[in-house]
């Protein structure tokens, strides 16, 4: 007997209609009344809705009668478009047999689609283009079937022509998925394995795992494992996920869907992971996963002392929905008690820090963002630094190798002298150009990490109009010529505010933020100096004059003496001050080095 069932995802670059689509299947298939539907279902985060990107990958199955009269089982997963989160949708794409590649008729072809079309190429999935947007007046349709064809190598007659506002192509992309996907894999008689694709954490039933049954059969009440991590559980309930939860009895091999593991703490459930059974447990785990690793840290601290166990509780509930963010505790003689977080990405930290304020209620300070650096010391030792504070005395450095990334941009011909430019700008090596049409280039660079994670996407994107594209994957240390570069307040280093830049960039970097520094501490009743330091050489100074009372105004004319004594004694009240007196920074100072061009 054929087998009924087809598990598929969409992949596309961010803002190519993608959550559109699923929309317009989830009608298309009744799953969702038409009372009931608002735009962009599956992106139930309001975070997701405003920005109107998807951040968490979502499932949901659903039935299709099909033109031969029979009802077909579609399960959806429903993937990120965004670099940041390309682990996750590698997990999604591994729990697939077929993907819809979704490009924008208007922009054709970007980064982000380059490097999701290559994951699931090299996971053997059966890939059906399809050009959306075809309704708009821009459209470019034919440019981008070549460009299609030139990359997949495909058909012309394979890509669906499709508008999932307007509702054209979604049956032509339905009876495609039904043809064309291969059904999964049956074997029901083998010992179970299952990928956990997705984890989310419920206060009253613990953690849920999404999941993918490979081989076997998980049923309610087993007794299971979790592989790479050894976690034991019960299988509470499982069963499918359509708009809510649908309890099952059992879930076969080829069938998506969930399971309650009661887990009440946030322990170590992994996305990529193989659920097996204690009772007859399979040796081998699925292949492709792996440990992820941040590339992006930052201090995250409570605003009130106070707050500190709040904080940690919020961040652990996080983690359960979000496995690619790590946090360690940590002190900063500025901030106080708070955690070093690792994150994926710049995108990936902001929306932390959205989640944290929205959905726990904390109201945190972040400090600016660091790479991990590798400094080799004079005796032979090297440690990992993601905090400047942890940088060796200067005399123990030998050298510090630094992390590069390989970028793939994507952008239209007329912008390309703007973004040599820029890349030229931020220590980038020019690697290869390669023409896409004559319209669109696709240019490789290499970049310090470093250099990318502040302002780089924003200023690509003004300098092309927001029509460049950038995606990136990590390839080594490299050896760099890097100091770290303090601030002092009043001679006292703000550790909060060290960083470590590439030694050419350095005097220009601490004269900018030095400026910024001054604009935004408010003036005491004393001077105070700002300075950039490395080591013991000071590279840039400004100074936040005192506010001062008029001492003089009350002498109406007399002897010049008189005045200058109040004046004296005035300037040696300041300068007691200034020993005592201590430096309040607000928010904004900490994130100056975000915004240190502006």
């Amino acid at each position: 007997m054929k087998s009924k069932l087809r598990n598929f995802c969409i992949i596309a670059h961010i803002d190519h209609g993608k959550s559109t689509l699923a929309d317009r299947l989830l009608e298309e298939t009744h799953t969702i009344a038409h009372r009931d539907m608002i735009k962009q279902v599956l992106d139930d985060m309001d975070l997701e809705q405003e920005r109107g990107i998807t951040i968490k990958l979502h499932a949901i199955q659903l039935q299709y009668k099909a033109k031969d009269n029979e009802i077909y089982t579609l399960n959806l997963i429903d993937t990120p478009g965004h670099v940041d989160f390309s682990y996750e949708v590698s997990r999604s794409l591994a729990a697939c047999e077929g993907a819809l590649l979704v490009v924008d008729a208007s922009q054709g072809i970007e980064a982000q689609t380059v490097s999701n079309l290559y994951l699931a190429i090299d996971a053997n999935l059966t890939i059906i283009p399809v050009i959306n947007k075809v309704d708009l007046p821009s459209a470019n349709v034919e440019g981008v079937k070549k460009q299609i064809i030139e990359m997949l190598g495909c058909d012309e007659s394979e890509i669906i022509l499709a508008s999932a506002k307007a509702n054209i192509g979604t049956e032509d992309i339905l009876e495609a998925i039904v043809n064309r996907i291969p059904a999964p894999e049956i074997k029901e008689d083998a010992p179970l394995r299952a990928l956990v694709f997705d984890s989310t954490f419920d206060a009253y039933r613990g953690i849920i795992v999404y999941l993918r049954v490979v081989d076997g059969q998980l049923k309610k009440g087993d007794k299971v494992r979790f592989f790479e991590t050894e976690i034991p559980s019960d299988a509470e309930e499982v069963g499918i996920l359509r708009m809510n939860r649908v309890v099952k009895d059992v879930l076969r091999s080829g069938d998506v869907g969930y399971m309650v593991t009661g887990i009440k703490t946030a322990a170590e459930l992994l996305v990529g992971d193989t659920i097996i059974n204690v009772a007859n447990p399979a040796t081998e785990p699925l292949g492709g996963y792996k440990k992820i690793k941040p590339m992006v840290f930052s201090g995250i601290y409570p605003a009130s002392s106070d707050d500190f166990e709040d904080l940690r509780e919020s961040l652990i509930k996080l983690k359960t929905n979000d496995a690619s963010l790590i946090f360690e505790p940590e002190t900063s003689s500025a901030l106080g008690f708070g955690f070093r977080c690792g994150f994926l990405g710049l995108l990936h930290m902001e929306i932390t820090q959205e989640r944290l304020d929205r959905e726990y209620n904390q109201t945190i300070i972040t400090t600016v963002p660091n790479v991990e650096y590798q400094v080799h010391k004079t005796d032979g030792t090297m440690v990992l630094v993601d905090n400047p504070s942890q940088m060796p005395p200067l005399g123990n450095i030998d050298y510090i190798t630094e992390p590069y990334i390989k970028a793939q941009i994507i952008t239209p011909t007329d912008y390309m002298g703007n973004i040599m430019k820029l890349a030229n700008d931020r220590r980038g090596i020019f690697i290869s150009t390669n023409y896409l049409s004559t319209s669109k280039v696709d240019l490789i660079f290499e970049f310090p990490l470093s250099e990318i994670i502040f302002d780089f996407h924003d200023k690509m994107k003004s300098l092309s109009k927001g029509y460049a594209s950038l995606d990136y994957e990590f390839i080594d240390y490299r050896k760099s010529d890097l100091v770290k570069l303090d601030i002092l307040l009043n001679n006292e280093p703000v550790d909060a505010l060290s960083s470590i830049v590439h030694r050419s960039n350095s005097f220009e970097y601490g004269r900018k933020l030095c400026t910024k520094l001054k604009q935004l501490i408010p003036r005491q009743m004393f001077e105070i100096v700002i300075q950039g330091a490395i080591g013991a050489k000071i590279i840039s100074r400004e100074t936040v004059k005192a506010l001062r009372k008029n001492v003089i105004a009350k002498c109406y004319g007399g002897d010049i003496s008189r005045k200058r004594k109040l004046l004296e004694k005035q300037k040696e009240g300041k300068k007691r001050m200034k020993q005592v007196g201590s430096v309040q920074l607000p928010q904004e100072a900490f994130l100056a080095v975000l915004s240190i061009d502006e």
